[in-house]
């Protein structure tokens, strides 16, 4: 089997196992959308990238964020006990603060208001060449 294919396959499985665990197994001390969106393992598995979405005001998402660095070490030793069949030695977890969907919404609002604009704009030359 490929590297890649493995590193993959690694990546996947920690991404619904984390999903799991931080939903069942720490759900009471994180936010309830907090979302595993993805897991980049490094290519010889030590360390484990874990991109985590949280929705809510930007303060709360630094509250929650710091809460969920704190609870890493419970989290690693967590995920091991569920795949220590699955891998010989348990990646490094590095959790961080996907902010992709936001940084979507506020492309998504500067597309809308160029669109605005350029409609104006059309509709005021209309009316100056009738």
């Amino acid at each position: 089997m490929s590297s890649s294919i493995r590193v993959q396959r690694v990546g996947s499985l920690l991404k619904r196992e984390l999903a799991d665990i931080l939903q069942f197994e720490f759900g009471d001390q994180l936010p309830p959308m907090t979302t595993v969106t993805d897991v980049q393992p490094t290519r010889d598995l030590s360390i484990a990238k874990v991109y985590v979405s949280i929705y809510g005001a930007p303060e709360q998402k630094r509250a929650a964020f710091r809460r969920l660095q704190e609870l890493t070490p419970q989290i690693r030793a967590a995920l091991a006990q569920r795949i220590r069949y699955q891998l010989r030695f348990m990646p490094e977890l590095r959790f961080v603060l996907d902010e992709t969907l936001e940084r979507a919404q506020r492309v998504e609002e500067l597309l809308a208001r160029i669109r605005e604009e350029r409609s104006r704009r059309e509709d005021q030359r209309e009316g100056q060449s009738s």
